[in-house]
């Protein structure tokens, strides 16, 4: 699998490089003796500067550095009021438990440089449950703390020269699958109640569940970030934004055991409760590979709502399907406003899937009367080759979905595909210039229509936060 896709990574890793080249000079600060030349994009450069070398970090791979590591974010912390602080990693192996960020802080990997993450499970304290959803994903109660995490924080950089990130997750899957965790696994990266948040230039591998989560946090730009994990590895999403506003994903791409990204926003009666949605996201220019999940799925907990998700230029190759709309009755919430323009999909399973008769719940006391409201789903341009089916539509008996839209959509049908392309239940929408014909329950407006299924026209907030060129000298 890794073999036939490093071309894509080749690609994309041209882009970010190209994208890096053509940011604009702002600072630069010479620390003197043999310095290592660092220059990167970022929302905010930093006046003061160290490497984990200088907090007592050894790079060999065997000796745990989560002190370091610590010392290092807690030392450089008291910078935050003086034009911030960036912490490099510098070539080497660094095995690490959690730990914790700061706000105006960077945290920076050299090329070589590899963040390992522990294997000893005392190494990862164990905390709450998010309020939005009450209870473990993989165990009741508690969840181990992710890697890289923080909270309440603002102006919060995590780049590099596509430095690595390496969670280890084998051992954590081998757990999983003999059920013998009694907590959540922990993500690579999770941010919580934090604003003006950059993750980008990094490779991620091998995460024990979700790579990265951003939660209750807005301004966020996660770009040019490379996921790996084995098809087969449990639950080991990409990117995750979860009750979070005003967010760009751009040329990423992620080969996983489950979907490229999810949007989320809380589970059941806690995401009801909770009620914070996730609202005015931009996806953009993503390349997915997940054989038995979605390049993007909207749920299934977003019981706090989901809306105004604009979601463009997609490649997914070897993937179950390409948008995926998963909720359920107890769910309550809403997935609306949703566009979709641009996918070039290969050997899928289905291209459209979306379904109201997914469970999961969190536990025996979500609400049989909370249903969800799906409305306002829009796509168009899409192009995919070798499909088993087209489209699997089905709402809920009492709760439709509707408001779907699909225009000038070509899908070419795999020699052992379905010999019904389409189902559809309890869904209303149109459709204009899609081949094959789509179920009456969409229906046929005639030859392609200007206007039909289009994107917005207004820009977002996120759009308007401008990177800067950073630049500096550091004695490695």
């Amino acid at each position: 699998m890794m073999v036939k896709t490093d071309w894509l990574l080749v690609i994309l890793l041209g882009l970010v490089f190209l994208s890096l080249e053509g940011a604009e000079g702002r600072k630069e600060r010479i620390l003197g003796g043999s310095p290592y030349e660092l220059a990167y994009s970022a929302i905010n450069c930093r006046k003061h500067s160290a490497s984990i070398k200088d907090f007592g970090g050894i790079g060999d791979g065997k000796t745990l550095n989560t002190k370091a590591f610590q010392k290092a974010v807690n030392q450089l912390s008291k910078y935050a009021s003086d034009g911030g602080a960036q912490l490099v990693i510098p070539a080497g192996h660094w095995l690490t438990g959690s730990f914790n960020l700061t706000s105006h802080f960077t945290l920076f990997l050299h090329k070589d440089a590899v963040l390992l993450a522990s294997q000893e499970i005392n190494q990862w304290p164990v905390i709450d449950p998010l309020p939005s959803y009450g209870h473990g994903r993989d165990a009741p109660g508690g969840r181990y703390i992710s890697l890289i995490f923080g909270t309440n924080l603002t102006d919060v950089i995590i780049t590099g020269e596509n430095g690595t990130i390496d969670g280890q997750g084998a051992l954590w899957w081998q757990q999983f699958h003999m059920n013998k965790l009694k907590y959540t696994r922990p993500y690579l990266i999770e941010l919580m109640h934090s604003n003006k948040i950059q993750i980008s230039n990094l490779t991620l591998l091998n995460s024990p569940s979700w790579n990265i989560h951003p939660v209750y946090s807005s301004d966020i730009i996660i770009q040019g970030i490379t996921i790996l994990a084995p098809v087969t590895s449990p639950n080991t999403d990409g990117i995750d934004p979860d009750s979070c506003t005003n967010i760009k994903l751009e040329d990423n791409y992620i080969v996983s055991g489950d979907d490229c990204v999810a949007v989320k926003s809380g589970w059941d009666e806690y995401g009801i409760k909770y009620g914070k949605p996730t609202s005015h996201l931009i996806i953009k220019r993503l390349t997915c590979i997940s054989p038995y999940s979605a390049a993007v799925a909207l749920g299934s907990e977003m019981s706090g709502g989901i809306q105004d998700v604009r979601i463009q230029d997609i490649t997914a190759i070897q993937t179950e399907s390409g948008i995926r709309i998963k909720t359920g009755v107890g769910r309550g919430g809403y997935v609306k406003d949703i566009y979709v323009k641009g996918m070039k999909l290969h050997t899928m399973k289905w291209v459209f899937w979306m379904t109201g008769n997914y469970g999961s719940h969190a536990d025996t006391h979500w609400d049989p009367k909370a249903l969800p409201e799906i409305k306002g789903i829009n796509y168009r341009d899409v192009v995919a080759e070798n499909v088993s089916m087209a489209g699997q539509l089905d709402g809920i008996s009492g709760d439709p979905f509707t408001g779907i839209c699909m225009s000038n959509v070509t899908i070419g049908l795999a020699k052992k595909s379905k010999q019904n392309p389409w189902a559809c239940t309890n869904i209303e929408g149109i459709s204009s210039s899609v081949q094959p014909p789509p179920c009456k329950l969409l229906a046929d407006q005639g030859p392609k229509k200007s206007g039909m299924c289009d994107f917005p026209t207004e820009s977002l907030p996120i759009d308007s936060i401008e990177m800067q060129r950073c630049s500096y000298r550091l004695n490695l």
